[in-house]
């Protein structure tokens, strides 16, 4: 496990404090056996393959498990760096930068599956005597199978210790511009003609118990009491505030990510970068507002399989937007709110 990144404290307090940025995970090593177990642990939480335990252990060990790691190992081949995971790597830039940000408190990383692992952060923190935890989800939208699932297992281990939660941050001004520079500059570099904002799919079912309203192939509306904590209107209330503060006037939204066997939301990525080719657009700009850290969804999904096929499709050029990563506006949003959820 990486050691958390250590911080000289000033004080006791400084000492019982600490703030623990959690993303999903990402494999130890880009090889079948690593990342068979990666997947047998991400796969197997029920909240993120919401059936029956009897139905997901069948579909894990009989469909899953036997094939798709050798083929998200070579996926993951196509983006690993000589130091290591690109999702790790910006994460460990995202926690430096954070700690530069809050010196009177220890800023520490997890992950929710792999390593560094959550029960042993917590274990290591809770042995050098910290007692106060501000956790992190480094998710912008809220869906059960991130944050949902991060928070449920903090709970479970951290459960002698206070802890306080920074929340969804998709509507935070410091995001939103920290998305919108990247968008800007990516189009001026790129000359794109549409940007595409492409989110983490879901399974519909994970929708219906907290959105008011049936969903459907088109838009979301704006946030409101109704469908406030839906993730697919968090995201489309995303792509909204980014295309207002980059200026865009071309730009659509769907979601990519999704597996066989259920309806997922839509519409699709894989599906959308092919209309738009077949629209007239030559040049193409994707980002992916649903990841803080650039990952295998971003880097090899869309850097490189969505690229190949709006290319096939008649398209000239598609650039992926950068994410935030450790843009200073996004560190410095991310200080402010935990500043004002723990201060």
């Amino acid at each position: 496990m990486n050691a958390p990144v250590a911080v000289s404290a000033s004080s006791s307090l400084a000492l019982r404090r600490a703030v623990v940025l959690i993303n999903i995970g990402t494999p130890d090593a880009p090889t079948v056996p690593a990342v068979r177990r990666y997947l047998a642990e991400f796969l197997g939480d029920p909240k993120v393959i919401d059936l029956p335990a009897p139905v997901r252990w069948l579909l894990l060990r009989l469909i899953i498990l036997p094939f798709r790691p050798k083929r998200s190992a070579h996926a993951y081949q196509q983006i690993w760096t000589p130091e290591g995971s690109p999702l790790m790597l910006n994460a460990q830039a995202q926690v430096a930068a954070l700690q530069q940000a809050l010196p009177d408190r220890e800023v520490v990383l997890a992950m929710r599956y792999g390593n560094p692992g959550l029960p042993a952060v917590v274990a290591e923190l809770r042995a050098r005597g910290v007692r106060e935890l501000t956790i992190v989800p480094m998710y912008p939208q809220f869906a059960s199978a991130t944050t949902g699932t991060t928070l449920a297992r903090i709970e479970q281990l951290a459960s002698d210790l206070k802890l306080t939660v920074v929340p969804a941050f998709h509507g935070k001004p410091g995001f939103i511009e920290a998305c919108a520079a990247q968008v800007r500059e990516t189009v001026a570099a790129s000359g794109a003609e549409h940007v595409l904002f492409s989110y983490h799919g879901l399974p519909l079912r994970q929708l219906k118990p907290v959105c008011g309203a049936p969903c459907s192939p088109q838009p979301c509306p704006a946030l409101g009491a109704t469908n406030a904590q839906c993730y697919r209107a968090q995201c489309y209330a995303t792509s909204a505030a980014i295309t207002a503060a980059a200026g865009l006037t071309q730009a659509s939204t769907s979601f990519q990510s999704r597996l066989k066997g259920a309806t997922w939301i839509s519409p699709f990525t894989d599906e959308a970068v092919v209309a738009l080719a077949q629209r007239g657009v030559k040049r193409l700009a994707v980002a992916c507002p649903s990841f803080v850290a650039d990952c295998l969804e971003t880097l090899e999904e869309i850097g490189q399989r969505a690229a190949e096929s709006f290319k096939a499709a008649g398209g000239e050029s598609l650039t992926l937007v950068p994410a935030v990563n450790a843009a200073p506006r996004f560190i410095t949003m991310l200080a402010d709110e935990v500043r004002r959820n723990s201060p």
